[in-house]
């Protein structure tokens, strides 16, 4: 019903800055995708898929894991279906692939709690 996109990713030195854009397409998705919350994940080679930011299905509230506090900024755009993580004084230790998914409901922090998931997007910041 809704398929997730994400795009933006490349490679960028420490200190510099990305923008990530999330975009649902699908019959459903103007339907579905403007009432579900959605959150940014990602994952490191080795390591589990971890929480990064989340917005509210109305933009009204947003989310932040500490380790990207500060430095990232998530935001939304109902009437173009997309979703922005823009991602400001980098590190090497963001490099990762980073997934954008919606929910429905639940805890915006567990990726449990997520119905539609994107395929990911690389992201790598060199020293």
């Amino acid at each position: 019903q809704v398929q997730l996109v994400e795009s933006g990713g490349g490679l960028v030195q420490a200190g510099g800055s990305l923008r990530l854009s999330c975009a649902a397409s699908g019959r459903a998705s103007g339907r579905i995708f403007s009432r579900y919350a959605v959150g940014w994940f990602r994952q490191a080679p080795g390591k589990e898929r971890e929480f990064v930011a989340a917005i509210t299905w109305s933009g009204g509230n947003s989310y932040y894991a500490d380790s990207v506090k500060g430095r990232f900024t998530i935001s939304r755009d109902n009437t173009k279906n997309t979703v922005y993580l823009q991602m400001n004084s980098l590190k090497p230790e963001d490099t990762a692939v980073y997934y954008c998914a919606a929910s429905s409901g639940g805890s915006y922090y567990y990726t449990a709690s997520y119905t539609y998931w994107g395929q990911g997007t690389q992201v790598t910041v060199s020293p």
